[in-house]
């Protein structure tokens, strides 16, 4: 991502580029307008940050050639101070937004940041729906040839435009967070933001920030203003993954955001309106739930608008194989290998496999068959680095490592803290090592 300076004033033009790239932004910077407009299409992965008077091409002439190339490229104008009004037309007119001259260090660095973030989403957004468009479509994304998987499909392809909350219902491992991302890419929203927050993996004292975001000197250490999920996906779709782990205080004030699609942050007293459509996914039956008091019944019945089952891997076991494949070409090609063949009899020893960890723990074994394990589930003998030769001692032994920490984590659904007292060691190290073996700590609950 690249931020393209603009200013006649070689000064001011120094000043800004060394602030920039001083936080690490890669910088272009130019005095004339005339040669960024050849850098700028569609594509072009970078934010625009020009000065408003200059001779020849001015601010507001160089917004309007841009907004041409691409009407998604943030322009940022830089104005003094007696332009500020003829800049808020110009913001108004397409314009992501203003800085008075002199810019504040701090200031452009912040605007400079959002920008592209901005940038970087919009060109993701296209990607996906590139993607959708050919290759990325559910049937690439959600593999399978089962009944169970049809359906699925059919009833995510009919959802993905309707505007109503979903609940997923499926065992840990099953693909919640695939099925929910693409619901959001593959419906009106797609432009908009995926947010995920997994309810089960945050501490009671820090999610309702996360949630709603808070206003400066709302809580010890809330220096300033923060964005909470909700308000990030303002025009997107919210991902609430563990739903049932979510403190019941928390739960009456969700249920008010569903119902009414207002927030206020944590510390703030005014009402923010929201437009999002909010996914959420349990592994439990919340009813049940809810009869034991460990969930509210309100909230069950406005999540539960329209229900979707994710099937365990064990009762759409015909897809195995079509699994597997497409989890050993991926994992060989991180690990730069040729994928193995897979005989018959390794097949039939997976299909009658139970797969507690579902679709999660296939993942795992394709990656330590890619390694050279056997069939992934007993950790079979090593094939040898480079068809033979002998891996040194403490890369075969790093290997081994994450496999038995993968493989305990599917034994144990994925829970943390369940995990760690298994393999006798705590949740810190644990931790440490999954950080080691590039395991996403987003992936597991913290039980």
């Amino acid at each position: 991502m690249t931020v393209l300076l603009i200013d006649d004033d070689h000064e001011v033009l120094d000043a800004s580029r060394q602030t920039l790239e001083l936080e690490g932004f890669a910088v272009e910077a130019t005095t004339r307008p005339e040669d960024a407009l050849d850098r700028l299409g569609p594509s072009w992965p970078g934010v625009v940050v020009t000065d408003v008077r200059m001779p020849g091409l001015d601010g507001f002439a160089l917004l309007e050639r841009v907004r041409a190339a691409d009407p998604e490229v943030p322009v940022v104008l830089v104005t003094g101070h007696g332009d500020i009004a003829m800049a808020m037309r110009a913001v108004r007119g397409g314009a992501y937004d203003f800085i008075e001259k002199p810019a504040e260090p701090s200031h452009l660095v912040e605007v400079v940041r959002r920008a592209l973030e901005h940038r970087r989403l919009v060109l993701e957004n296209r990607s996906l729906r590139a993607q959708l468009a050919g290759g990325g479509s559910l049937e690439a994304r959600i593999i399978g040839r089962s009944a169970a998987i049809e359906r699925l499909r059919t009833a995510v392809a009919g959802l993905a435009d309707a505007e109503v909350d979903v609940l997923l219902f499926g065992e840990t491992g099953t693909g919640k967070e695939l099925v929910a991302r693409s619901l959001h890419d593959a419906g009106r929203r797609r432009a908009g933001n995926f947010v995920a927050l997994n309810c089960g993996a945050l501490p009671d004292t820090i999610i309702e920030s996360e949630l709603f975001g808070h206003e400066p000197g709302a809580f010890t250490g809330a220096q300033g203003r923060r964005i909470g999920k909700l308000e990030h996906a303002d025009g997107g779709t919210l991902f609430l993954d563990e739903i049932e782990s979510m403190p019941m205080h928390l739960q009456v004030k969700l249920l008010r955001v569903l119902q009414e699609r207002v927030i206020e942050r944590v510390g703030g007293n005014r009402p923010i309106p929201l437009d999002l459509r909010v996914v959420a996914a349990t592994k439990v039956d919340l009813l049940r739930q809810a009869g034991e008091g460990k969930f509210r019944e309100d909230l069950y019945y406005r999540l539960n608008v329209v229900t979707v089952p994710l099937p365990p891997l064990r009762e759409r076991r015909e897809d195995v194989p079509l699994l597997l494949r497409h989890f050993l070409d991926a994992a060989a090609a991180r690990a730069r290998r040729p994928a193995p063949p897979v005989d018959a009899a390794a097949l039939a020893r997976l299909a009658a496999h139970g797969w507690p960890g579902n679709v999660r723990e296939l993942r795992n074994v394709a990656e330590r068959m890619a390694l050279g394990f056997g069939d992934g589930l007993a950790g079979g003998p090593v094939t040898g680095a480079g068809g033979g030769g002998i891996e040194p001692l403490a890369e075969q032994m790093d290997r081994i490592e994450k496999q038995l920490v993968e493989d305990a984590l599917a034994r144990c659904g994925g829970r943390v803290g369940e995990t760690a007292d298994k393999l006798g060691i705590t949740r810190k190290t644990l931790y440490l090592k999954m950080r080691h073996h590039g395991l996403h700590r987003g992936d597991f609950t913290e039980e």
